[in-house]
């Protein structure tokens, strides 16, 4: 037989669509729970007094006793040797105050209430991501804070200001504390303004941000001394590296810091720190369509992945010392790669690929910096890089 235990959990499964009543504004209540146990004779007569003991914790439970809660419904049903036993046929809650004494929501549904018409007072538009998430109109009690957040963006959909910057009375960590349902609220509010693409919230919604740096060295002493008064190892953010403007006809994107910072003098030329897969945060660099680019990574299947990223960016990558020929000069360098089950399609010539392939089916890796510095120059002088 069901407990009083088992209709509030039968109960609780119902919270939302009772919070979704209340935005819809319509009568969820009363309703029932038909299904309270099976009751047969054979399982009276072998446990009559228990029974009749849960029987009496369900009465005692009920409105009928406590003035609020569910009701208990019962009827008479004769049995051949145990004779008339009353016998509970539907537990029945009849409304919205006995739901919450019953479920213990009586605060939670106050609050919901309160948000639901402050929210939807000021942003009307906001109803469907209350009915679609009901329960964050109570675990996010600052809705008027998010509502003056959500205010500012509307009239400010590309703000270019720092989250700390923005001309909002909210305490100041406000928007980073709460950048998840902000950015529920402002898809529906700004949708149209934001860049979708973007999982970042400064990303999305045209926020200043701590960018990633760019380090890099100029290789050519004239461009050094004629743009940046002789510093030839900078790093500046992201979107301040996308703008420069200098004589370069060449860059190399190299994995290794080392070999960054030895590599050798060259005219015309840059060199920078490609860090792994974060060379991501160059994609949007676009001087590099219309100048020669190579990219110089570990001889390894992550070294041959990252230069097919680099390249999907940027079709006119070159591979830089990442050929057969290098591998056997130095073979004896090699040692254990990192193994992974990547099957896509890489972005790569025949000769990469092939040495790809070797190198995935064996796990080896020659790391960069195993290749001597004299090599890295002798390559240069006798190849088209150098030009």
């Amino acid at each position: 037989m069901i407990t009083p235990k088992e209709i509030q959990k039968q109960c609780l499964s119902w919270w939302k669509n009772v919070l979704a009543a209340h935005i819809d504004r319509v009568n969820f209540f009363p309703k029932e729970i038909n299904r309270i146990g099976k009751i047969t004779a054979k399982n009276l007569m072998e446990k009559l007094p228990a029974y009749q003991n849960s029987l009496e914790i369900l009465r005692n439970n009920s409105k009928s006793n406590k003035k609020i809660g569910y009701s208990l419904i019962e009827t008479q049903k004769q049995f051949n040797k145990i004779g008339k036993q009353s016998i509970p046929e539907k537990i029945a809650i009849e409304t919205l105050e006995d739901y919450l004494k019953i479920t213990g929501k009586e605060k939670e549904y106050q609050i919901f209430a309160q948000n639901y018409k402050l929210l939807i007072g000021a942003l009307p538009q906001l109803k469907e991501l209350a009915l679609s998430h009901p329960q964050k109109l109570i675990d996010y009690n600052v809705w008027q804070d998010i509502i003056e957040v959500c205010k500012y963006f509307i009239k400010n959909p590309k703000p270019n200001l720092y989250i700390r910057q923005l001309p909002i009375a909210v305490h100041t960590k406000f928007i980073e504390n709460n950048k998840g349902i902000l950015k529920e609220a402002l898809d529906i509010l700004i949708g149209g303004n934001a860049n979708k693409d973007e999982k970042d919230f400064e990303k999305r919604f045209h926020l200043k941000y701590d960018e990633p740096l760019v380090r890099f060295r100029i290789l050519d002493k004239n461009i050094s001394r004629q743009y940046f008064s002789g510093i030839d190892d900078l790093s500046v953010p992201v979107s301040r590296f996308e703008k420069l403007n200098l004589p370069v006809k060449k860059v190399f994107v190299v994995e290794n810091k080392m070999n960054v910072l030895t590599f050798p003098i060259i005219n015309e030329t840059i060199v920078i720190f490609g860090k792994g897969y974060t060379v991501e945060n160059l994609k949007n660099t676009a001087w590099f369509k219309d100048i020669e680019l190579l990219y110089w990574g570990d001889l390894d299947t992550q070294g041959f992945e990252i230069l097919s990223q680099f390249r999907n960016y940027f079709p006119n990558t070159n591979s830089f010392l990442m050929d057969e020929a290098t591998f056997k000069q130095f073979e004896n360098e090699k040692g254990k790669g990192t193994s992974n089950k990547i099957s896509t399609t890489l972005n790569l010539t025949n000769e990469e690929q092939k040495l790809y392939e070797l190198l995935k089916l064996n796990n080896w890796r020659l790391e960069q910096e195993k290749i001597p510095l004299e090599y890295v120059v002798n390559n240069l002088l006798h190849s088209a890089y150098s030009r």
